[in-house]
């Protein structure tokens, strides 16, 4: 849920990129820090492991201007892909406004994409957040590898929503900037009918 600081004018929502390990979501964090304009964004937080790059979180303060006389700030972290961090991932999603949900397109990981999924619609429902009307984005990352699933089969096994998606190859840069504006227009949209 949002937090609203009347003393300063100021909402902070926060955007939690969630799937499994390694599969891109620290690498759009850090590509949307050096695209994003340095005056808008502050110091991202990071901690690697031996295993996986994020074993906490990533926070990258992004702001976004004034809406109805206040400053709106966007906060994005990244959970741990890694079973065994599941406490960590329900910790790092309580409060989140928006999850974009990343999903590494290799035929090896459609599994482990299905089981995260199902993990996190468990957390959301355990959270009383409606699927339905929450806002929630999917990526299809990973485009560039060979092995990869066609996107109607990543659609089948994890969009059963029918939310928005997008095919992404986050080094890059393809179809980052594209998940997080319909992130923030869908939590920016939810937050005007609150």
């Amino acid at each position: 849920m949002s937090l609203i600081n009347m003393a300063k004018r100021e909402i902070n929502c926060k955007i939690v990129y969630y799937g499994i390990g390694l599969s891109g979501k620290t690498t759009n964090l850090h590509y949307i820090h050096q695209a994003v304009n340095p005056k808008d964004v502050g110091d991202m937080v990071s901690i690697d492991t031996e295993t996986e790059r994020t074993l906490y979180f990533d926070l990258l303060p992004l702001e976004l201007g004034k809406v109805h006389g206040f400053q709106i700030r966007f906060q994005l972290y990244t959970v741990p892909g890694q079973v065994l961090y599941q406490q960590t991932r329900i910790s790092v999603l309580k409060g989140a406004d928006c999850v974009i949900f990343v999903a590494d397109s290799q035929t090896s990981k459609l599994q482990e994409n299905i089981e995260s999924w199902n993990e996190l619609q468990e957390q959301l429902r355990r959270m009383n957040k409606d699927i339905n009307d929450f806002p929630l984005v999917m990526q299809w990352n990973k485009r560039d590898l060979q092995d990869i699933l066609p996107v109607s089969v990543l659609e089948q096994y994890l969009n059963s929503y029918h939310v928005p998606s997008f095919e992404a190859v986050a080094v890059t840069g393809k179809g980052v900037i594209e998940c997080l504006r319909v992130g923030i227009n869908s939590t920016l949209r939810r937050l005007e009918r609150i």
